[in-house]
């Protein structure tokens, strides 16, 4: 039985057969270079389409065929058409570059009070100063705000739920990660996963009812996954609900290597949905040829140096330094400009990217 047919989860067999039927998926997380956040890449005041098109062509132009885009749930409370129209206007630009979509509808990251309206300004020499959590805390914890989020999920997955522009539905971008993990506090911690986990699941099974033909995920990427008790709560719950199996991983290719082997115990198809910090040790050069061989679908984080400022090392966060980094970015790819940071980066992902296409 074909995945689009099913009402639950997909069946490993299913699972297999879609991933079988894609090209060796290479991508990116993309954020255009002129928005700080989700917010400001979608309202409709700053909804830039030229600029989303000149910077696809160069994801294009290195061999990507997919990218992993975040939404966010207060653009539908504001203007649920709108908001459907401007992401039809984005997959038919990225369709033009021959690049497919995988939506990402909720996150746990970065700032915990979204708010509509202009956003703030990049604080300088910080990485992603700007990125908003979605829901945000104040509607995760109002259980009366939950139907809305259910309106949402229910009308983005039905609107595109059999769009093959759509390459998948990411349901929630680490679910376990916000402040509290920053600040290691394990009451809060449990607090926020007590509050999440029923939510993710009723957002797998929203997306679920609508019969999406695209595969439902949600990315693993904290702890040892070598064994099933040693999972969380959450990431049982995400592994448990997902149709193909996605993980991120900033770690070196052995690293990288051990946790393809950990996952792929699970029998699903894997996707590494972020990778790439250059001074970490994860780079193109390192990882992609690992995950070719492992046949596991790859998203770098970034494109193109931009206002969210993710050239600069998460640790600025705390550290505000623009010196010192000048030479080697930590994740993107092109300036603004289009001319890439690394040359010999580039060519090796053309080189990768078309000895794939010569394969197939």
């Amino acid at each position: 039985m074909s995945g689009n047919m099913m009402t639950g989860r997909w069946t490993p067999e299913a699972a297999h057969a879609w991933f079988k039927a894609q090209p060796w998926l290479v991508g990116c997380n993309f954020t255009p270079s002129n928005a700080i956040n989700q917010l400001e890449m979608w309202q409709a005041s700053t909804f830039d389409l030229p600029t989303i098109d000149r910077e696809l062509a160069l994801a294009a132009s290195v061999g990507m065929n997919s990218v992993r885009v975040y939404l966010h749930d207060l653009l539908w409370l504001e203007d649920s058409h709108g908001f459907l129209d401007r992401i039809d206007a984005f997959l038919n630009v990225a369709d033009r570059h021959r690049i497919r979509t995988m939506l990402v509808l909720f996150d746990s990251c970065w700032h915990p009070e979204p708010a509509l309206g202009p956003q703030p300004e990049p604080r300088k020499g910080v990485h992603n100063s700007g990125w908003v959590q979605s829901p945000g805390m104040p509607t995760l914890q109002n259980a009366d705000e939950h139907h809305r989020l259910e309106d949402y999920v229910r009308g983005v997955v039905g609107r595109f739920g059999q769009d093959p522009r759509v390459l998948a539905w990411d349901i929630w971008n680490e679910p376990d990660n916000g402040p509290e993990v920053a600040l290691c506090d394990p009451v809060a911690l449990q607090a926020k996963a007590d509050l999440v986990v029923p939510l993710l699941v009723d957002a797998f099974g929203w997306a679920r009812d609508m019969k999406p033909m695209q595969p439902l995920t949600s990315g693993i990427w904290l702890g040892d996954w070598s064994a099933p008790d040693l999972l969380s709560p959450i990431q049982r719950a995400q592994t448990g609900h997902s149709d193909i199996i996605s993980f991120h991983n900033y770690g070196i290719a052995e690293d990288f290597a051990q946790r393809v082997k950990w996952l792929k115990t699970m029998g699903r198809p894997l996707m590494c949905t972020e990778y790439m910090a250059r001074p970490a040790g994860s780079t193109f050069q390192a990882i992609l040829p690992v995950a070719k061989e492992h046949e596991v679908g790859t998203f770098c984080w970034g494109l193109v140096k931009g206002k969210t400022q993710t050239h600069l090392p998460w640790d600025k966060w705390e550290n505000p330094n623009i010196e010192g980094l000048k030479e080697r970015w930590f994740h993107d790819i092109f300036h603004e400009d289009g001319t890439p940071h690394d040359e010999n980066e580039v060519e090796f992902l053309r080189l990768i990217s078309e000895l794939d296409k010569i394969a197939a």
